[in-house]
Order: C-alpha cells, then sequence, then structure tokens
C-alpha cells in the first residue's frame, strides 16, 4: 500500500516546502515543475527521481492517483529540476513494477517495503 492521503497533505503543507530547499540538488531527489489541469498555475513537488541515461524515473510513493501524476500525464511534459538544473521531460509514463527493479537497492527495499510498485517513466524532450 502506498502512503496514506493524510501524510500526503501533510507534506503538501509542511514537509514539501521545507524539502524543497534542497531537493532540486540532492542525490535521489528533484522537484518536478508541473501546470495544474485546470487551473494552469504552475507547481514544484519534490520527488524521488533516478536518471538513467535520457530516460527519468520517478518513484510514485503516494500511488498514481495524485494530482501531480495527473497533472503531468494530461499535459505530456513537464520538467524536472535536479543536480541544480533544470531537464524537460516529454511522455511521461505509469510503470508497475512491483520489485522496484529499476532503483537503486537502498530505494528498492523502501519501495517494497511500504508496497508503491508504481512509478513514473519520462524521457528528455527534444
Amino acid at each position: 500500500m502506498a502512503l496514506p492521503r493524510a501524510l500526503g497533505k501533510f507534506n503538501r503543507q509542511v514537509t514539501n516546502p521545507v524539502t524543497s530547499v534542497i531537493a532540486g540538488r540532492a542525490p535521489g531527489m528533484g522537484i518536478v515543475v508541473h501546470k495544474g489541469r485546470k487551473s494552469g498555475r504552475t507547481y514544484r513537488t519534490p520527488v524521488l527521481l533516478f536518471a538513467d541515461g535520457h530516460e527519468y524515473r520517478i518513484a510514485l510513493t503516494y500511488g498514481r492517483d495524485v494530482d501531480w501524476v495527473k497533472n503531468v500525464v494530461a499535459a505530456g511534459e513537464f520538467a524536472v529540476e535536479t543536480h541544480g538544473q533544470t531537464v524537460a521531460l516529454a511522455d511521461p509514463l505509469i510503470r508497475h513494477d512491483a520489485a522496484a527493479s529499476w532503483a537503486p537497492p537502498v530505494i528498492r527495499q523502501a519501495l517494497v517495503a511500504m508496497s508503491a510498485p508504481y512509478f513514473l517513466e519520462a524521457r528528455t524532450a527534444g
């Protein structure tokens, strides 16, 4: 089971603003920059982010039914801030891998333990 929604609400209001300060620079973390489907407003969401060449993978620790994932999939494009740079990404797809074989070993163990089998995969735009 992915993390509970109540924790997600707390993180949006309290933890995310603090985490965002380091997320774009810390290894294994990034910030998804996306626009709201209805509002058009720009949002910044800290995530667990891993790159493999031109492919980027984001752990969906709250599951696949969260607003930022819906925004990104609907738009078909978004950006991530990682290692102090902004990278444009396209063609986001939600993938399922219960073993989290795509993730580094320590992260893999955590994702399996919390039953978070979904991840979002996208490629560099252009």
